[in-house]
């Protein structure tokens, strides 16, 4: 089943998920290489492609698991997380439409 994971940064993340990044990316890469993302990003804290400075607010993903707590449990050991970079993480199932 496909599940959202919304995230929320704390204020002023930009060098703490500068630092965790690398991490990050290399376990999202291995659930992409398993078919089992359907998107994933950051949400910028202005209008822009490149928000520089001003950095990002959170992240979306949209991910295939088993189940509800399998979500949960990966959600929870992001190195975003574990860098305090978020300040909130929300796990929720998701049925696709389009």
């Amino acid at each position: 089943m496909l599940y959202v994971i919304y995230s929320e940064d704390v204020s002023d993340s930009l060098e703490k998920r500068a630092a965790a990044r690398p991490a990050h990316i290399e376990r999202l890469k291995k659930l992409y290489e398993q078919g089992r993302v359907l998107i994933a990003g950051p949400t910028p804290s202005i209008d822009s492609e490149d928000p520089g400075a001003a950095g990002m607010t959170g992240s979306v993903l949209i991910v295939e698991f088993e189940t509800l707590e399998d979500a949960k449990v990966w959600a929870d050991a992001d190195p975003y997380v574990k860098a305090g970079v978020y300040k909130a993480v929300t796990v929720k199932p998701f049925k696709r439409v389009f």
